[in-house]
């Protein structure tokens, strides 16, 4: 602030004290002048909304507060004004707060403030860019990215400070933990996804709600966490937190469960009791992910899959918080497959999302992953002769492997390189080369996402994932088919920078075009897409409309279009210089047989060498 920015960003781990670290910032930030004198805390949750309140009375009982929430109507001139999203943004009860009095904005869960709520307040405020006359805004989140892929670059300049909760557990900042990852039999391959990539509740509900998930779910809790005193359970929709909680009953454990329907008396009353330790199984959904504060739960159970890392570290964070008597927090993640695309527990630690572990620690978990990296060497044997070169996509280190091939058409009907990215997304993305995607609308403009290179731990804190639009010119225009290429959005994830992209193509593209389950795609291919892929084929069988999809046929061409013969030319370059190199070191390790004594018999050949 000193130096002049405005707009910063404050990382902290769930548990890491974010409200007790913003309401402190308060009173140490200056006056801008002497009318902007003010602070106003914004929260998008009543239960965020109280709890900043607590806080902020506490600290500074000589200071004007009010509250801006439901019923409650903050007079606009208060020294701190707390406010929920939905009331400040209804109706005209944002007009009353002037601007030009504040010196101070604060945002709880400050992921959320590209949305629409967030924006309509900043612009108000004028934070929509830095301005020397605006307040200084501070967000504060456990999760600085969205799982949509929209940028927090247009409400922050900076993230001043992050600590991430593994650094916290081995400071001793929050609770031990250990993870339990169990292979669920929930079949996750039809659900469906909603608009943000994760999960559509309802689809994902009837995949998991059934008698054997749910079974496994609690003879797995028994199994492992009967010991436990508090257990917060996270569930899908209201239908699986009522399947889940009676099989808990019918194996006579006293569950309990708060959805989003459960009246608020209720639900403080239940709270209250699970904080005393009443009964030992808390279920939930949609409820307890952020703002809740149960510092005395010591064991998670991950009842619902999701794609969102975010998500599975809020819901992780519920319960880190330090508490008396408390050991550790024991965390169960019902795992499914990665052709689903989840992120799993392993997946924080950089291993892969199908990595079974039984109460590990975070060092245990960060030891295999070092164990795991020394059996995936840079440069790995196949089971067919041929080198393959492991290419890490995201922090999670899941792996896409690259083949050489005999041909360019082996190469482009390679569909390996698309697994994981069709994983997160539902349109037709192709890779055309190692670390590049594209996304081709019908004019032949594109969307081209490229992933960094990853080869230390130092290139994985800091990558960064591109996506360029390049839109096709007119015939005539110029000289090029295409336009310079625009920088659409940048990533810290590969998921993010993918949910980016499909909400940026689902503005320019027909969604008839780009879908990948589009009824077109599974008919025949034309005469036009044979011919020219026939002409890629290093063997006398041509393809026929029976061997080959109109939608596999364009994708196909799609590779062929953006790098694939470039590709396809390096590779039997490498190929070429690795035969010489293999010949030399066959050379070299014959010598080195010759110059090695060891006990046992010698052949001829090697007593006659010896003899001269």
């Amino acid at each position: 602030m000193e130096r002049g920015e405005k707009r910063l960003g404050v990382s902290l781990a769930t548990g890491g004290g974010k409200t007790v670290i913003f309401t402190q910032l308060i009173e140490r930030v200056k006056p801008l002048s002497k009318l902007a004198t003010q602070t106003l805390v914004l929260a998008h949750r009543r239960e965020l909304v109280e709890q900043a309140a607590k806080h902020a009375a506490n600290a500074y009982p000589h200071k004007s507060l009010e509250i801006e929430m439901g019923n409650l109507h903050a007079s606009g001139t208060a020294d701190i004004t707390i406010a929920s999203l939905q009331s400040i943004t209804s109706g005209d009860r944002l007009a009353k707060f002037d601007p030009g009095r504040f010196k101070l904005v604060l945002v709880d869960e400050a992921h959320h403030i590209v949305a629409r709520g967030y924006v309509k307040i900043l612009s108000h405020l004028g934070l929509t860019r830095k301005s020397e006359d605006s307040p200084h805004l501070v967000g504060v989140s456990a999760t600085f990215s969205r799982f949509d892929g929209l940028s927090l670059g247009a409400a922050f300049d900076h993230i001043v400070y992050h600590k991430d909760y593994v650094d916290m557990i081995e400071e001793k900042w929050l609770s031990d933990v250990i993870f339990t990852t169990v292979k669920s039999t929930a079949n996750l391959s039809g659900v469906k996804s909603k608009g943000t990539g994760d999960f559509d509740l309802k689809s994902l509900s009837q995949a998991v709600n059934n008698h054997a998930t749910n079974d496994l779910a609690v003879r797995t809790w028994l199994a492992k966490a009967r010991d436990r005193k508090s257990s917060l359970v996270f569930c899908v929709d209201v239908n699986h937190v009522l399947g889940l909680t009676q099989a808990f009953r019918r194996h006579n454990i006293d569950a309990r469960f708060v959805t989003g329907e459960t009246p608020l008396a209720e639900r403080g009353e239940l709270l209250e009791q699970f904080r005393q330790g009443l009964f030992p199984v808390l279920l939930n959904c949609n409820v307890f992910t952020e703002g809740t504060d149960i510092p005395n739960v010591d064991c998670i159970m991950l009842a619902r899959p999701t794609r969102s890392r975010n998500l599975l570290v809020q819901m992780i964070g519920r319960g880190m918080r330090l508490h008396a008597g408390k050991a550790n927090c024991h965390v169960i993640d019902m795992v499914s497959s990665l052709e689903t695309g989840i992120v799993t527990t392993p997946t924080l630690f950089g291993l892969d999302p199908n990595e079974l572990v039984d109460s590990a620690s975070p060092s245990h978990l960060r030891e295999l992953r070092a164990q795991r990296e020394k059996e995936r060497p840079p440069q790995e044997r196949g089971s067919s002769g041929h080198d393959s070169s492991a290419v890490g996509l995201t922090r999670m280190q899941w792996r896409v492997t690259f083949t050489d091939y005999d041909s360019v058409f082996d190469l482009i009907s390679d569909t390996s390189g698309e697994r994981h990215i069709r994983a997160i997304s539902q349109n037709a993305w192709v890779q055309v080369a190692p670390r590049r995607f594209v996304l081709t609308g019908p004019t032949g403009t594109f969307i081209r996402l490229e992933t960094p290179e990853v080869r230390s731990e130092d290139d994985m804190s800091s990558t960064v994932y591109t996506a360029w639009e390049v839109r096709a010119l007119p015939p005539g225009v110029s000289k090029s088919p295409f336009a310079a290429p625009r920088v659409i959005l940048q990533a810290t994830t590969f998921e993010d920078a993918v949910h980016g992209c499909d909400k940026y193509a689902d503005e320019i593209f027909p969604r008839a075009f780009v879908h990948r389950r589009m009824r077109w795609r599974e008919g025949p291919p034309t005469a036009g897409q044979l011919k020219f892929l026939n002409g890629f084929r290093m063997t006398d069988k041509q393809l026929t409309e029976n061997d080959i999809t109109k939608g596999a046929a364009s994708d196909l061409i799609t590779k062929l279009k953006h790098g694939a013969r470039g590709q396809f030319a390096k590779m039997e370059a490498n190929r070429r210089r690795r035969d010489r190199f293999d010949t030399q070191l066959e050379k070299i390790r014959e010598r080195w047989q010759r110059e090695t004594a060891s006990v046992g018999p010698l052949s001829s050949d090697a007593q006659s060498s010896q003899g001269q």
